[in-house]
């Protein structure tokens, strides 16, 4: 019996002109074992086991779906939708991560109970979530047909002005009062997407719960009424309504690895695991935390892109090694920010002032035009290779400058992930695990040569080979 010599697809990026184009390994090899003198190895270990992936992905905000859904026209939403979300024809994302009513990228400020000022609505007798039904939610639905492993998380702001300190949706705090009041407001939140046959797979207390600007909506929740709110009023009233979806706190950046552990340690089992973004701190946070309290999971939740990094190089080279290092540091997901922004970074909440951010697509406002920013391309070099239910294997590297990630999918396929963040280009030897083959029959392992050119990226995805 004969072994035929797996297959390959083999994705590039290597500057603008160049971005996440399928090449051969002709074109990437650099020669034989004899000339990889010089190389620097990099190494997996399929013995060596990490986290499951529930993918990648970007937020339907209120802006998002806005442009998508109205601006776009038929054709153009179709094609953006499976350009996106279909695994085969697009890129194949499969977390959404939506705000539960306005954030700072929507055209209005709105939560799903909003009354005129000095009302309350404890018994949330007025809660709706209408307007989600006319952009955000068809567009999940239709990412959920276009891929059925599509996971959804959510997100508030701000809980509705009547059960804050401020009254508004502007800063403040979630008055004690009405903690089971907003306890029942997830309930129903999720509840209602499930009878659009969109299951919530799990939410965050509170969106950057650190942060309180007054020109968008936003809600401060100190760790310790964080613990006490899902403790004693979140999990139970998911609880009692029958519903399993998770619970991860904290939501914030990398720089306050005290807030998530004392919310573990007063929460305990109410909480699944821990929620990331990138705007300060370092990616280690995360395995930080996720050793200190084994067993609870690790999301990345939100990054975006955006003027602060100068484009392109620089830009593109941000996602590509943060990505790989949120992975390296247990992340089961890779979520950046807008699905997609216009022309002039927007749509944002009246008073917001100027955006800087950049969305995974850009719909212009005045004349429909439809592009794919760097983050399309940046998101596709992991979001196509690596897919739900992907083990996180060993990839190791004595070059910093090299980074790496590698996967095993559970269809059998190995997934490797790479980024040459030096200013030189550089020959890679790639030892990698031998293909399984059936019948038990013992392969050597396989060693390939790349020439990873300064600042670019390559995605490598290797079919299971079979026995002939």
């Amino acid at each position: 019996m004969t072994v035929i010599k797996p297959e390959w697809t083999i994705y590039r990026s290597r500057g603008e002109q160049e971005l996440f184009q399928e090449v051969s390994w002709q074109e990437v090899e650099h020669g034989s074992s004899a000339d990889s003198i010089d190389s620097i190895v990099v190494k997996l270990d399929a013995a060596q086991r990490g986290q499951v992936i529930d993918g990648f992905g970007a937020s339907f905000t209120d802006s998002s779906a806005y442009l998508m859904n109205q601006v776009l026209d038929e054709a153009q939403r179709e094609e953006a939708m499976v350009r996106l979300f279909d695994a085969e024809r697009g890129i194949g994302l499969s977390v959404l991560r939506n705000p539960m009513g306005a954030s700072d990228y929507a055209r209005s400020l709105y939560s799903y109970d909003d009354l005129p000022e000095g009302e309350a609505d404890p018994e949330l007798a007025r809660f709706s979530i209408a307007h989600d039904e006319a952009d955000i939610i068809p567009l999940i639905q239709r990412a959920m047909e276009l891929n059925p492993d599509v996971k959804l998380m959510a997100s508030p702001w701000s809980a509705p002005g009547w059960m804050k300190t401020s009254g508004s949706m502007l800063g403040g705090q979630l008055k004690p009062e009405y903690y089971g009041a907003y306890a029942d407001y997830f309930v129903r939140y999720i509840q209602a997407y499930g009878k659009h046959g969109l299951p919530i797979h799990a939410v965050t207390p509170q969106n950057e719960a650190l942060y309180e600007p007054l020109h968008y909506p936003s809600m401060l929740m100190p760790a310790d009424v964080q613990t006490v709110f899902i403790r004693d009023h979140l999990k139970p009233a998911l609880l009692r309504a029958g519903l399993g979806t998770k619970i991860l706190c904290y939501d914030h950046n990398w720089d306050r690895p005290d807030y998530p552990l004392e919310v573990l340690e007063g929460a305990g089992d109410a909480v699944d695991g821990v929620a990331w973004h990138w705007y300060g701190g370092e990616p280690a946070a995360q395995s930080e935390v996720w050793q200190a309290v084994p067993g609870k999971e690790v999301h990345f939740t939100e990054g975006s892109g955006g003027d602060w990094i100068p484009p392109f190089e620089q830009a593109f080279s941000n996602v590509m090694r943060t990505g790989i290092e949120i992975l390296r540091n247990h992340s089961q997901s890779f979520v950046l920010w807008n699905m997609a922004l216009d022309e002039h970074k927007g749509p944002t909440v009246p008073g917001f002032g100027q955006s800087t951010c950049r969305g995974i697509v850009q719909v212009n406002q005045s004349d429909g035009e439809l592009t794919y920013t760097l983050d399309y391309y940046a998101l596709a070099h992991f979001s196509k290779v690596i897919r739900p239910g992907a083990v996180r294997i060993g990839s190791d590297c004595a070059e910093p400058d090299i980074r790496s990630a590698a996967f095993l999918n559970p269809d059998g396929k190995l997934a490797v992930v790479l980024f040459n963040d030096s200013e030189q280009d550089r020959k890679i030897t790639l030892e990698l695990p031998a293909p399984e083959v059936a019948h038990g029959n013992q392969q050597q392992a396989e060693v390939r040569h790349v020439l990873l050119e300064a600042k670019s990226a390559m995605s490598l995805l290797r079919q299971a080979a079979l026995p002939s």
